[in-house]
Formats: structure tokens, C-alpha cells, sequence
């Protein structure tokens, strides 16, 4: 799916297109609540910790599932990272699969996990599917990106989010990738007193050939201005950007057309991990960033997960 995210999904952003929208978002919204009260929750023999969001896509989810993978790791756990196989995400899959060794992709999210447990490993961590009730999760772990939050607070179509704000009750620990905002905070604190509330920051690995370069950085993900900001943040100079729609499928000639307009004004191209894999596939190999998740008072969340998987 070509995903643009409209200025109205904004935050702080509301317009008649909002309103417009609204009874289309409240009949999705009853339709799930319907599909919860009729589908069989399955429970299987090994701790299932969910990774999710309720805002539509770049929330930092992948980085920080592949960031509990390790942390389970060295407690001499076997985890599995398990995610439902969808066509169009081959770039999350390609990147999951060259940092986890134990890594399942299938239609079924319940058939990986079935796979998982014929495997000898011990714990799941399921990439995505806070919305999937055939799961019975164990522990769920919310994403928010500090720059969205929920946008306009709406659920799609009339805002990004998946589900509305109370859903944050089904979860026990919000990673909050940014800045501290207090008032969110409060915000979700009202909405569930004893939720476990962290931040976590990027942390690129970057390369000594990227000092003293100038840049065109384009970007096929959930929110490309976060990963154009933060190639600032880190003093990388970008004199052009281009924005792809989320797990956007690059044709041959748009990568030389871009190629060729670095050339043209003396620039290097740059793009996401995730975008790399996809543009690999095409047999371009061009400069990315790769980043990993680093969370603050990472010994109490480690300590808070420990709990959940006795």
C-alpha cells in the first residue's frame, strides 16, 4: 500500500476533512470491537511479548524489538522474533532476518509461533500485532514517537491512529522515542495509572566516510522527516530531501534519476537501513544510516520484562 499521511493527521491539526471522515472511522472502530468479541484468543506454551503501535507506522517498533531480541539474549534466553509475512514489507523482513538469528515470517502470526516452539526456543517476540486478539500476549509493549504522538488524536481514516488512546490499557510498558513530554505523560497516566513509561533515543553507527560530505537523502518509511532530522541531528549535511511513500517499491529509473541529481549539484546519496534492502534488490548499492535503539533506564525496563516471562 502507497501510504502518504495527510496534513490533517497532523497534531494539532483539524479540519473539515477530519469531520468528513469521522463516521467512517467510528463504523472501523465497531467493527473491531466486534471482531475482538468473536475471535478465539489462542495461549501458547512460551511467554509471547508484543511490539505494537496504535499510530500508523514509524514509531521506532522494529529498532526496539530487534533491542529486546539482544536483551533477552544476554539473559541467556532464546528468543524468536516472530512477524506476519506481508509482500510489500520485504525491507523490514530482509533487515529482522541479517540481525536475528531466530527470525519466523508466515501469513499466520499463530503458525510462526507454532514454528517458534518446534524450534527450542523459549520466548516469542512478535514484531507488530498489538491489534492481533488471536494472540494471547503476556506482555505488551507500546511505541509512540515523541515529534507525532497520535497526530490529531483520530482513528483512520480520519486520523493515523489504529485504535484510540483508552486502548493503551491492554499494554504494561509506552517506549516514548524522543524528548520527555510530561503533559503525554499525564495524558496516559490518567488513562491507566500504573503504566511503565520509557524513552528511548537513536543512536546512529556512523561511518567516518560520511564527515564533511554533502548529501541527497530520501527516505521510503512511516515518518521520513524523523529520519531527515536526525540526520541532522548528527551534523550530516543535507542539501536535498525526497519522500517515498512507506515500503514504497523503487523502480530501476527513479534510483538513477536520483543518482543522477546528486551528480548534478555534487551530492551523495543517503537513505534508511530499510530502504537499503529494497534498493539491494535492484542491485544498488547506495549509502544508509543504520541506528540502533538505546532506552533510557534500560536496568528497570530490563527488570519490569524479567517479570513478565518467569
Amino acid at each position: 500500500m502507497k501510504l502518504y499521511k495527510p496534513n490533517f493527521w497532523k497534531k494539532n491539526y483539524y479540519n473539515i476533512y477530519s469531520l468528513i471522515l469521522l463516521p467512517i472511522s467510528i463504523l472501523i472502530q465497531l467493527l473491531n470491537l466486534i471482531k475482538k468479541v468473536i475471535i478465539t484468543t489462542k495461549k501458547f506454551n512460551i511467554p509471547v511479548i508484543c511490539i505494537g503501535n496504535i499510530y500508523i507506522g514509524g514509531t521506532g517498533k522494529t529498532p526496539l524489538t530487534l533491542e529486546i531480541y539482544n536483551i533477552l539474549k544476554n539473559m541467556n534466553k532464546n528468543p524468536a522474533i516472530v512477524k506476519k509475512f506481508y509482500k510489500n514489507q520485504y525491507d523490514e523482513i530482509e533487515l529482522i532476518k541479517n540481525k536475528a538469528k531466530n527470525f519466523f515470517t508466515n501469513l499466520s502470526r499463530q503458525k510462526a509461533i507454532e514454528e517458534v516452539q518446534n524450534n527450542n526456543c523459549d520466548i516469542v517476540i512478535l514484531d507488530d500485532g498489538y491489534q492481533d486478539y488471536s494472540i494471547k500476549k503476556d506482555l505488551k509493549i507500546l511505541c509512540f514517537n515523541e515529534k507525532q504522538l497520535i497526530g490529531n488524536g483520530h482513528t483512520i481514516p480520519s486520523g493515523p491512529l489504529r485504535e484510540g488512546l483508552s486502548s493503551i490499557k491492554k499494554s504494561q510498558i509506552i517506549v516514548i522515542n524522543g524528548n520527555e513530554n510530561k503533559d503525554f505523560e499525564n495524558k496516559l497516566k490518567k488513562i491507566s495509572k500504573n503504566i511503565n513509561i520509557f524513552y528511548s533515543k537513536y543512536i546512529p553507527v556512523l561511518s567516518k566516510d560520511f564527515i564533511n560530505k554533502k548529501f541527497l537523502a530520501f527516505a521510503g518509511i512511516g515518518n521520513p522527516e524523523n529520519f531527515f532530522d536526525t540526520l541532522r541531528e548528527f551534523n550530516l549535511n543535507i542539501d536535498i530531501s525526497k519522500i517515498f511513500p512507506d515500503h514504497y517499491s523503487y523502480k530501476k529509473n527513479e534510483i538513477e534519476n536520483l543518482l543522477n541529481l546528486a551528480n548534478k549539484n555534487k551530492l551523495d546519496l543517503i537513505t534508511t537501513e530499510k530502504d537499503h534492502y529494497r534498493l539491494k534488490k535492484l542491485g544498488f548499492n547506495i549509502n544508509y544510516f543504520p541506528i540502533k535503539v538505546q532506552i533510557k533506564e534500560k536496568d528497570k525496563f530490563e527488570k519490569i520484562i524479567k517479570s513478565y516471562i518467569k
